[in-house]
């Protein structure tokens, strides 16, 4: 906790627009509180030379592992992850955040929370294997869908609308007496979504987008393409790569024994 004052506390001196995400955006949108190791803070990703320049600054480690998608704030065992995308590199952080962000207290510091929609957003499309973020979904749209903005969010969803769909109608069949949190229209207007097919000849496979590790073998061996990389994606061939060579390294930590 002290190390998490230090890192809010350095960001605030310093004017550097952020705002907080994770375990606890989730906690101030939904009330549900759990342990956390680390504290997630989202910048847009041009901020991150200034962000990564002022920490150190103040005594405090940083490191840029995925270009991509996210930097690291360090000391000790205290963690700090700087966000301005989403690991399939899909969801970047924007000006809009910043500008529908909601006021709360965080760790004693007032501060600027990610939007739920936003968080809904990010949150949509991971579906690992070891991770699905899919209650965490309908929690959000369980606890703050009666003041989201449906069309702004039903806006983020263009071109994925079927992922969006999916959740929703998920909701309803986990909460069935809460199904009209959900707008009739939000439904209709995404299950009338073009389904938007890929140009003859060219194989795609959509999987990269929600799971790193469970497609590989779809773009490795089957010979169809990833819409995470250029020209159809954010992520350069090097980023994909040094996201791909992570997931061995992430198992490995996870079949650790305990000491």
């Amino acid at each position: 906790m002290p190390f998490y004052r230090a890192v809010l506390r350095t960001l605030k001196a310093e004017g550097l627009p952020f705002l907080v995400g994770g375990t606890y955006a989730m906690a101030h949108h939904t009330q549900i509180h759990r342990a956390t190791k680390d504290l997630d803070l989202m910048v847009m990703r041009e901020d991150w030379p200034a962000v990564a320049r002022a920490l150190r600054r103040a005594g405090i480690y940083t490191r840029l592992p995925f270009p991509h998608w996210l930097g690291k704030a360090i000391s000790g065992s205290g963690l700090v992850d700087i966000i301005f995308s989403s690991g399939n590199g899909l969801v970047p952080v924007e000006h809009g955040w910043l500008e529908r962000a909601v006021d709360a207290r965080v760790l004693g510091f007032r501060v600027l929370v990610c939007p739920p929609e936003e968080l809904l957003w990010s949150k949509a499309f991971i579906m690992e294997r070891e991770r699905f973020d899919g209650a965490d979904v309908l929690h959000l749209v369980l606890r703050a869908g009666r003041s989201f903005d449906w069309p702004h969010l039903v806006r983020r969803f263009a071109g994925h609308e079927r992922v969006l769909l999916a959740h929703l109608l998920l909701f309803g069949y986990v909460y069935p007496g809460e199904a009209a949190i959900v707008p009739a229209w939000v439904l209709r207007q995404l299950a009338a979504a073009p389904i938007e097919t890929a140009p003859p000849g060219l194989r795609l496979c959509r999987g990269t987008l929600l799971s790193r590790a469970q497609y590989l073998v779809d773009v490795e061996r089957w010979g169809f393409i990833d819409p995470r990389v250029e020209p159809l994606g954010r992520m350069s061939r090097r980023e994909q790569a040094i996201w791909t060579n992570a997931i061995q390294q992430h198992w490995s930590r996870r079949a650790r024994p305990a000491v």
